[in-house]
Order: structure tokens, then C-alpha cells, then sequence
């Protein structure tokens, strides 16, 4: 079983964007990610664009908070990308970060409970299995235990929600709880937020710590300086947890680059 690469970028404007899905895809990159947060734009008409540009890059908003968009209207975006881009769209879906809220409320939707967020996150992804042609494979950021027991029944994948300060205990703990909630098969994902001295510090986190913070910590998103010691750490994370994918910031593609050649 291989690792899988996804980098994760936001538009500076269309020339750039277009330029950055090229290169991901000739970087070796399986799949371009784009957040969905009212400080970046739309990702699907963004994702649409870059599918445009390329052949074999895989598409996925990291992750479209359920509680924007109403059943219908997820439907409708990800057939559209879907058609668009030849059959290389990915949902990557999720009950939505806490500040989320506001952006909901801004939509004059409604954000609805935790239970709520939950159901409305499994009828969409039932809705865009059966709708959409090729139903697409499906991510699930979670990170409660009743998220991570209802995305471990239905997602093909899982992302594990962690804070940046998140330990490696942290990280198998949700694990676990997902495994033991199914006996079926997930596959799970990782997204780091630093190599060596080098971080990604995304809007939604609010204060990030420094990189000797994170070390002190033991955040298991910060990854060795050294290509041969990352490297290592991610093969022993698929071997030890089934995380067969790993998420790299945009901010951190070029640290990134020895570890992909390593791996790829």
C-alpha cells in the first residue's frame, strides 16, 4: 500500500491558480485540496478551473461545511465538478469548524445542533452517492466520538480534526474511536502543519504556536527537517494506523518536495 499526496492551496488570483495545479500535478500530487471558509474563495468553481488545466489531479474542498450549503446545492456543485472535470471530483465534507456559525448565519441559514450538523452531513453524502455519476469517494473531517462512530459507517475516508498542538496519542485515540465504531474498511488521513522550523498558520486556527512550541508539545503534525526522518514517520503512520494520505499545506510544498520524492 502506497502514500498518497494532497497539497492544499489558496487563489492569489486565476493565473496563479491555474499555474499551481499544473505544477502539483507534475509534482506527483494525487489530489488538489482548497478549504471552504468565507476567507478564500468558492472551491468548487475553483476546483473547476483547475480540472480545466489538468488530466489526472484529483479535486476535493478540504472540507465544505455542511451547514453552508443545503442537501440540494452540494448535490448540484459536486455533479457540476464532477462532469467538469472527467470524473476526478472528491467530496470532503464535514459538520463545520465552531466559527462557522456566523458564516452560516451570514448565509441566513440555519446552524442547527451538533446532532442536526451530523444528520444533515450524512444526508448529504448519501445524496451525492446516489446523484452524482460517478458517485464520488468520500472524506469526513471529524473529530467528536459521535462524528468519528458515524464517519467511520459511511466515509471512505476519515480526516482526523486535530488542534496543531495535537499529540501522537491524540491522533490514534480518535483512530480507534472511528475502528471500533465499524468493521468495515477506512482509510485515513493526515494533514501536517509543519516541517522542521517551517509552519502553515491557517486563519481558522487563530493562535498558532512556534515551531519550538509544537516540538515541546509533541504535535504530531510537525514533521522532521530531515527528508530520510519524515519520510520514516510517515511510513511507520501507515503501517501503524492505516493513514494512507497525507495533506501538505501549500505554504509548505517546497520543504515538502525531498519527503514527496522519497515516498512517491
Amino acid at each position: 500500500m502506497t502514500i498518497r499526496f494532497g497539497t492544499m492551496h489558496v487563489p492569489d488570483s486565476g493565473f496563479e491558480w491555474v499555474e499551481t495545479a499544473k505544477r502539483a500535478e507534475r509534482q506527483g500530487y494525487h489530489t488538489l485540496l482548497l478549504p471552504d471558509n468565507f476567507y478564500v474563495p468558492s472551491p468548487y468553481p475553483a476546483l473547476a478551473a483547475a480540472a480545466a488545466v489538468t488530466d489526472t489531479l484529483r479535486l476535493r474542498p478540504n472540507v465544505i461545511a455542511a451547514p453552508l450549503r443545503s442537501v440540494a446545492e452540494t448535490v448540484r456543485e459536486s455533479a457540476t465538478l464532477q462532469l467538469l472535470s472527467g470524473g476526478r471530483f472528491e467530496l470532503g465534507i464535514g459538520v463545520g469548524r465552531p466559527d462557522a456559525q456566523q458564516e452560516t448565519e451570514q448565509l441566513e441559514r440555519r446552524w442547527g445542533s451538533a446532532t442536526q450538523r451530523r444528520a444533515h452531513v450524512l444526508e448529504t453524502v448519501a445524496a451525492v452517492r446516489t446523484r452524482v455519476d460517478p458517485a464520488p469517494p468520500v472524506m469526513i473531517a471529524a473529530a467528536g466520538p459521535r462524528m468519528l462512530a458515524a464517519a467511520a459507517q459511511v466515509a471512505d475516508r476519515i480526516l482526523p480534526a486535530l488542534f496543531p498542538t495535537a499529540t501522537e496519542d491524540d491522533l490514534a485515540a480518535l483512530i480507534a474511536t472511528a475502528r471500533e465504531a465499524t468493521d468495515r474498511p477506512v482509510a485515513f488521513t493526515q494533514q501536517i502543519v509543519g516541517i522542521g522550523d517551517q509552519l502553515f498558520a491557517p486563519r481558522v486556527y487563530g493562535h498558532v504556536p512556534s515551531a519550538a512550541e509544537l516540538r515541546e508539545a509533541g504535535a504530531v503534525g510537525l514533521l522532521p527537517a530531515d527528508p530520510a526522518e519524515a519520510a520514516a514517520v510517515l511510513e511507520y503512520r501507515q503501517d501503524k494506523y492505516g493513514i494512507d494520505e497525507v495533506i501538505v499545506p501549500g505554504g509548505l510544498a517546497d520543504a515538502f518536495q525531498p519527503i514527496l520524492d522519497r515516498l512517491r
